[in-house]
């Protein structure tokens, strides 16, 4: 394929990398090009403001826990039939997986789709020290190409000049220069980003803002240019129906519910590609509104998102609360990650849940975040014991368990310990995962619900 791209990316977190990958899918998406967005590690809130201002699904792209293999298929399948793929990088630009060098960095996504990064740099506390700075960088690993800088947080005119004139010296081009600009900034908390599920229209106003000032700010003409001078990739593109075909090809397609809307908001594209190609009819549904599952429901998926803070709406939707855990005591297949989990709690900071786990959840101080490598330590509807896979821990909450049931999963390396909760038909547990890392999750899934 050969598809003009760009990966953003920073010498740091907080430079405004998510500032200026949004507002360049905008820009661009306005001027007539489809865009395909895409977001390098395991974050699911910025995916959700990079598909609104593309109107395509935002995707990830994570060698930890997808493999590095499939990082050029998983980006051909998303950018099949766009003009131009814009990838947002992940923290520093060399950061990734702790001490396994450049596994799942911006660095090694960039090198694997031979893709020019822009580098994005808060320049709020520096002058000439920048030039230093950005030849680190572009002199640190010949094999990825630094092809400009977008400089960010400028506070005047003469700053600006002071900047330019330090990356004369290195030879570096300034693709674009961003004033201070705090109206545009959007809301976060504990965990990031506030979803765009969460706010919906200020979040299209914010787009609409950032995409004005990148356009105002940057070289699209020159952003472009860079963009088309990335060489073809020889790929096959990711394929769901390839990756996790129905068994039997024919059978009946079971109904698999989703949590959606503001309290469910992470969720990986593929996998209800992956549900859909294993055979199931996919249907969303929103724990804070519908007071029923969706009709014929066989099998449930509450995936991550921010319960804790509607966990007085979840706890007064008592007809839905009632209807999961009865889909749960009937041995329908339940997975649930990290919100799904809270969610299926007895209670979440002393409101009632569902009650299909015997275990208590609330919010605590400690942030629990990192990588894991994970096997399978009980037979389940998602993994058979001894499975191994990789994921993704990202919460501030703690579950009491109580007694009868066996660990989902254990830990290997540092964080050596067992984890989640599998109980009949259920899998609850924190951890994050890619299904398109494990494509036989989806197909396992949706076997238990056709039985």
């Amino acid at each position: 394929m050969n598809i003009p791209r760009l990966v953003i990316a920073a010498p740091a977190s907080r430079s405004g990398k998510t500032t200026v990958a949004t507002g360049l899918m905008a820009a661009f998406t306005e001027s007539g090009l489809a865009v395909s967005p895409h977001k390098a590690g395991p974050d699911y809130i910025d995916p959700g403001y990079h598909a609104l201002a593309t109107g395509r699904p935002g995707r990830n792209l994570d060698s930890y826990m997808c493999g590095e293999q499939r990082i050029g298929p998983l980006f051909a399948h998303g950018a099949a039939g766009c003009e131009l793929a814009v990838v947002e990088g992940v923290m520093g630009l060399y950061d990734g997986a702790a001490g396994q060098g450049e596994l799942a960095s911006t660095a090694q996504v960039a090198k694997i789709l031979r893709a020019p990064v822009v580098l994005v740099v808060d320049a709020s506390s520096q002058s000439r020290s920048v030039a230093a700075l950005v030849h680190g960088f572009a002199s640190f690993d010949p094999q990825v190409r630094i092809g400009g800088v977008i400089l960010n947080k400028v506070a005047t005119d003469r700053h600006e000049t002071l900047l330019r004139q330090a990356l004369e010296e290195v030879g570096m081009p300034v693709l674009g220069v961003l004033r201070r600009a705090p109206q545009v900034e959007t809301p976060s908390r504990h965990l990031g980003l506030v979803p765009v599920a969460e706010r919906r229209a200020d979040a299209m106003a914010s787009v609409a803002d950032l995409a004005e000032q990148v356009r105002t700010g940057c070289d699209l003409p020159a952003l472009l240019t860079l963009a088309r001078s990335a060489p073809p990739l020889t790929v096959e593109p990711w394929s769901p129906q390839v990756a996790a075909p129905p068994d039997p090809p024919r059978a009946s397609r079971p109904v698999i519910a989703v949590a959606g809307g503001a309290a469910f908001t992470f969720s990986y594209a593929e996998h209800a590609e992956l549900l859909t190609a294993a055979g199931a009819e996919v249907a969303v549904f929103d724990p804070l509104r519908d007071e029923e599952l969706p009709p014929g429901t066989r099998g449930l998926v509450v995936g991550g998102g921010f319960p804790e803070m509607y966990a007085p709406e979840l706890a007064a939707n008592e007809p839905l609360r009632k209807a999961v855990a009865e889909l749960a005591r009937a041995g329908a297949p339940v997975a649930a990650e990290c919100a799904g989990l809270l969610y299926l709690s007895r209670s979440l900071d002393g409101r009632p849940m569902c009650a299909v786990l015997d275990a208590d959840a609330r919010m605590s101080e400690r942030l629990t975040l990192g990588y894991r490598d994970a096997v399978a330590v009980s037979d389940s509807v998602l993994a058979a014991a001894g499975t191994r896979l990789r994921g993704h821990e990202f919460h501030r909450t703690v579950v009491e368990p109580g007694a009868g049931t066996a660990p989902a999963w254990g830990f290997t390396g540092p964080e050596r310990r067992v984890e989640g909760f599998v109980q009949q038909g259920v899998h609850a547990s924190y951890l994050h995962t890619h299904w398109a890392g494990e494509p036989g999750v989806a197909r396992r899934f949706v076997e238990r619900a056709r039985e």
